[in-house]
């Protein structure tokens, strides 16, 4: 490969971060460092003679000034071409001109009473000017701090951005260069320093940007440590302007809001409010050939003036129009920062950037980057204000209406400009989507909370930080559980029930035997796991649930009923009969017995003991009769003539139980808990029901009847320990029953439950 050209007096190869000039006798490129020549006087130099040239063809030939109102100073000055922006003319015309006072949109206020809090209430629409910096948390150099103290804490060699003013023009120089300029008794031209950043100098150790700054701004607040792209750094700005140096109309990029605090000399600004009308007038102007000959504050109705003195704080709300002229030498801070309170205006400044196609440097690095950031914090706040019961502020909740339309319109634009601003860590479409969701709740929610009643948390960006890493977190457990209830539902008590039993009688994964396991194994793994923890450690299995109309009304200990049908003498009719009572006030009241708060009331009973008798089969097979009924399978009554009856058709020929035992009475209670009976098919023992919660089913749809079930032939000639083989061949024989359809379903809060109760040695089992 061939070697790369060398160039200047120092034999360096081409540097695109370096101004050079050409010579026009040798055609020599040379460094302006190297000799001598600066970016913002190479435009004044008409014939250019390097060092070596110079000895023979004399110096470098200027240009003639023709005029003192354009920005190319060699235009004939025939009287027929406008004034144009920053030249001495245009400065001296404007400051001879009047304007209303900017005491009419200006709000007066003291340090101290510039808070979020003033401003989420009141709104940031208005500049605000405090005189002193007391209460506002802004920390600066005393007055003394001069231009010389700037350089030696910034460095000499610092690259910083200058705006030659009479002709509106940017050109780069080193900080020292600029210092050796302004320290000149004669200023050959007027030069303007606005845009040097200090964050990462040691000049920053000097400078605390004020309270109301930090805690909106969201790149303190929402920009994360492990970010792909940089962290923008755009709150420490250092001004250094001489007398006459002027800035035209302009609005701060991104629509970020600014502070200023003159630290020594003076600084007035003409202020335009950003109403509809004046922001189109802006794009036209800012879009027009001819924008420099034309004063914007002409266009518009109201142009104020506000002049800033030394020690004077100034906060401009998102969107201002306005231009700042130096009337004395000056320095002043300022920094800017994107908020929450103006969200919509902001995304409209930078899409205006966009369209007047303004360089990369003049805008707010990385902003669509912040927005995907704020969109996913701003996502938690909406959630955690939905949990409270809090109504969001109507600013938060228009500045994701506008986010929302603007994350949008971003990711349709990355199809043709591929160049995107997403972080890797985030998902653009569920984002959006999971916002969308969040105001369309608050659009067709019922009123809740004011979020400035004092009852709701503030918002995210009031929080301290550390108290919302702290509640943020809770709530992702919260949402990693699936949003599990403090207290355990009926459904995680009946489940964990069910699998406690299953497993104590040895039975496989009940998923690969009942046909709609898939979708109940999906609701079962929705439990949490604290919930189920402590449902384990309060529920007892020797339980008997009473339904009515679909709901559980009580829960009782079975060994209970035994001791005191034991004790009484008296059948299951008196239980009933309770629960008969049960239902009557169900109804009466509406209210529903917590099951969880009743099987904690039970956790004081123990597992019978070794010496223990368990309970009968007599109590086993009424509890499973009365369980039944109650989950929609209807039975006909047992004679009260009939000495003798078929036996159960869920129980095991190997049981030996008399029809007595089996089904004990039918008392009305139940019949009252299970209307809508179909009619029983010819031949079978027993009839569907329908509740009324559950919608009709068609007769196409109704499962057809079958046989009762053949007995398992393996426990023939077999005794099995009493409670435990006969059990398993009932659940064997249950579950057979479910995978023909011999179950319907009843609704119960718009969820389908399959009831299903197996009794022995006092234990309930309950498939749900």
């Amino acid at each position: 490969m061939a070697a790369a050209p060398l160039y200047c007096v120092c034999r360096q190869s081409y540097d695109v971060s370096r101004f050079m000039i050409e010579c026009d006798i040798c055609n020599d490129w040379f460094h302006g460092s190297c000799v001598q020549v600066e970016e913002h006087h190479a435009v004044d130099i008409d014939v250019y003679h390097c060092p070596k040239c110079d000895v023979q063809h004399g110096p470098s030939l200027m240009k003639n000034r023709n005029n003192w109102h354009r920005h190319d100073y060699t235009e004939p000055d025939d009287g027929s071409r406008p004034v144009q922006a920053g030249t001495s003319v245009f400065v001296r015309e404007l400051q001879n001109r009047t304007f209303p006072s900017a005491d009419e949109i200006m709000v007066q206020m003291q340090g101290h009473q510039v808070t979020q809090k003033y401003l989420e209430k009141q709104g940031f629409r208005y500049p605000i000017t405090v005189p002193k910096v007391d209460g506002l948390g802004l920390k600066l150099p005393p007055s003394s701090f001069s231009v010389r103290d700037v350089e030696e804490y910034v460095g000499g060699d610092k690259i910083v951005d200058v705006i030659d003013v009479a002709r509106q023009a940017d050109s780069k120089m080193k900080l020292r260069e600029f210092v050796k300029y302004y320290y000149k008794p004669h200023r050959p031209k007027v030069l303007n320093v606005i845009s040097l950043e200090f964050s990462d100098t040691k000049m920053a150790e000097l400078v605390v940007v004020p309270d109301i700054a930090q805690k909106m701004s969201w790149v303190e607040n929402y920009w994360p440590d492990d970010s792909f792209f940089p962290k923008p750094f755009v709150q420490k700005y250092c001004l250094m302007g001489v007398k006459d140096s002027y800035t035209d109309f302009h609005i701060d990029f991104g629509g970020t809001s600014v502070w200023y605090h003159v630290l020594w000399g003076e600084k007035i600004f003409y202020l335009i409010k950003p109403t509809q009308a004046n922001l189109a007038l802006y794009e036209a102007w800012s879009s027009s050939p001819n924008q420099s000959e034309v004063f914007f504050g002409d266009k518009v109705d109201k142009c104020y003036k506000c002049v800033v003195s030394q020690g004077t704080t100034v906060l401009i709300p998102t969107g201002w129009i306005h231009a700042v002229l130096t009337s004395q030498d000056c320095m002043a801070f300022g920094g800017n920062f994107l908020h929450n309170l103006n969200i919509g205006m902001q995304l409209r400044c930078y899409e205006m950037e966009r369209r007047l196609k303004t360089p990369d440097l003049f805008k707010f690095p990385y902003f669509e980057a912040i927005c995907w950031y704020v969109a996913k914090n701003l996502l938690e706040t909406l959630k955690e204000l939905r949990e409270d019961n809090c109504q969001p502020p109507a600013y938060l909740t228009e500045g994701v209406k506008a986010l929302i339309t603007a994350l949008k319109n971003w990711l349709k634009r990355e199809v043709t400009e591929p160049a995107s601003e997403v972080p890797d860590h985030i998902r653009p479409n569920r984002l959006i989507k999971e916002l969308t969701k969040e105001i369309r709740y608050l659009e067709v929610s019922k009123p809740m909370k004011s979020q400035g009643s004092g009852a709701c948390p503030l918002t995210r960006s009031t929080l301290d930080r550390a108290s919302h890493h702290a509640r943020r977190t809770a709530r992702r457990l919260r949402h990693h559980h699936h949003h599990a209830p403090k207290t355990p539902s009926n459904l995680e008590i009946l489940e964990l029930h069910t699998r406690q039993v299953l497993k104590r009688l040895e039975v496989g994964p009940f998923e690969e035997d009942v046909p709609f396991s898939s979708t109940v194994t999906a609701k079962f793994n929705k439990a949490s796991v604290a919930s189920a923890a402590a449902v384990e450690r309060s529920l007892d299995n020797n339980l008997r649930l009473v339904m009515c109309h679909g709901r559980i009304i009580r829960l009782t200990h079975l060994c209970d009923l035994v001791q005191k049908r034991d004790s009484s003498g008296k059948d299951s009719g008196s239980s009933d009969e309770e629960d008969k009572e049960l239902c009557r006030t169900e109804r009466g009241t509406g209210s529903v017995t917590d099951l969880h708060q009743a099987s904690q009331a039970l956790s004081h009973h123990h597992k019978p003991l070794k010496g223990e008798h368990p309970t009968s089969p007599t109590t086993e097979e009424e509890a499973v009769e009365g369980m039944l009924s109650m989950a929609g399978l209807l039975y006909p009554q047992r004679p009260e003539e009939s000495s003798t009856a078929q036996e159960p058709w869920w129980s095991s020929p190997s049981s030996g139980s008399n029809s007595s035992e089996a089904w004990g009475d039918q008392s009305p209670s139940r019949a009252a808990s299970t209307p809508l009976c179909l009619d029983p098919s010819p031949g079978t023992d027993y009839q569907y029901c329908e509740t009324t919660l559950s919608p009709p089913l068609h007769p196409s749809k109704r499962s057809a009847p079958n046989t009762p079930p053949i007995s398992n032939q393996a426990t023939k000639g077999k005794r099995p320990k009493k409670g435990m083989a006969t059990t398993k061949q009932r659940l064997g024989k249950i579950l057979k029953l479910s995978r023909n359809n011999h179950f319907l379903m009843a609704s119960e809060d718009a969820a389908f439950c399959y009831l299903v109760f197996i009794t022995s040695l006092g234990h309930c089992l309950v498939l749900v």
